[in-house]
């Protein structure tokens, strides 16, 4: 005779129990994404590095600052990774301020993913709604301002 469990769902463990299985294989099987996704910025970055987006035609034209006269939150944004690859991290700074603390947010987002992948951990990033609102805020603030008259200084 087999017994049948009355309750056929299984029971899950509450939630303070739960723990981080460690990813499977070798530290190179772990590294392989963060590493395609380096090649993939660094030849972005390569590449605009190496073609000026200070020179016209290289590039489009802002649709925004074309049809409108406004700037976008990601206006100068090209101008800014060029000269940031060159290492003139002031004129990036002026070309878009904003773009410069995602290339260097993004830069330290990669290596604690590359470490957490190294130890075969998983990368977590879970934002908060009011994370999520405040950076949304920034961006809107900072691209106001940057059309007003008083902030010519974040003009690309």
């Amino acid at each position: 005779m087999r017994c049948v469990n009355a309750d056929p769902q299984p029971v899950a463990p509450p939630p303070h129990a739960v723990r981080a299985v460690p990813a499977q294989g070798g530290a190179l099987r772990r590294l392989w994404i963060p590493a395609a996704a380096l090649a993939a910025v660094g030849g972005a970055f390569a590449y605009v590095a190496a073609v000026d987006p200070n020179e016209p035609g290289h590039y489009p034209v802002c649709p925004l600052w074309r049809f409108t006269g406004l700037y976008c939150p990601g206006c100068g944004g090209l101008r800014s990774a060029h000269a940031f690859a060159h290492g003139d991290v002031a004129t990036a700074f002026t070309d878009n301020a904003l773009a410069v603390v995602a290339f260097v947010t993004c830069a330290v987002l990669w290596t604690v993913w590359v470490v957490r992948a190294a130890r075969g951990r998983p990368m977590r990033l879970e934002l908060r709604p009011a994370v999520l609102w405040a950076l949304g805020a920034s961006v809107l603030v900072f691209t106001v301002v940057r059309n007003l008259p008083f902030g010519a200084w974040l003009h690309p």
